[in-house]
């Protein structure tokens, strides 16, 4: 199946070719605040958060696609975000920032929330949501301010990636190593393939 794919994460990119999806991007054009659709709604929860999120990212890929009278396609979307309890740690907007929350998540067990929702040309949508655990070692805090130098802890939901350096502070994983990358290759190989037998 070729798709679009409305992300702007080379790790997704990188994850959907590891499933042989030809794909293409649909980026967030100069007019568009994308950022805007990844705002908490006071005393939202974690899962719905990332649901919420993800159906907004599909609706707004949907209206760019029309809007550029683009070849029609399928459209995939996906959102990550990391829990630690209720509080939700999105990606971090300074040094600082970067810095609290790693210190936040050194020593503790936090969740790891994607979610997958795929349009077909006919509109009609699949979604999914793979949730995961991940139990970090306590981290010395000139380590973490390395790694926040480092620059790795930007732009990304609970300001690391588990592919990066960060791996070596995990001292566990319980759900989808894909699905902390950002987007879990099970469930987006099964809306694919409901999708293709609609």
């Amino acid at each position: 199946m070729s798709l679009y794919l409305a992300s702007q994460s080379p790790r997704r990119r990188q994850l959907l070719d590891q499933l042989g999806v030809v794909h293409e991007l649909l980026l967030p054009g100069p007019d568009e605040d994308a950022e805007a659709l990844e705002a908490v709604s006071e005393g939202e929860a974690p899962l719905a958060y990332v649901q919420r999120v993800t159906r907004a990212k599909l609706e707004a890929s949907l209206a760019r696609l029309q809007r550029r009278a683009l070849p029609p396609g399928p459209v995939l979307c996906a959102d990550t975000t990391v829990a630690l309890g209720p509080r939700i740690l999105g990606k971090p907007g300074d040094a600082t920032e970067a810095l609290a929350m790693l210190q936040a998540l050194s020593g503790q067990a936090h969740e790891v929330h994607t979610a997958v929702a795929l349009a077909d040309v006919r509109g009609r949508v699949w979604a999914s949501v793979s949730s995961s655990t991940v139990w970090v070692a306590e981290v010395p805090h000139a380590d973490l301010a390395a790694y926040v130098a480092s620059g790795e802890p930007f732009g990304k939901a609970g300001a690391y990636g588990i592919q990066g350096r960060f791996a070596a502070w995990v001292s566990r994983i319980e759900g989808s190593y894909s699905g902390i990358m950002g987007l879990p290759l099970f469930e987006t190989a099964q809306l694919l393939r409901q999708a293709a037998e609609a």
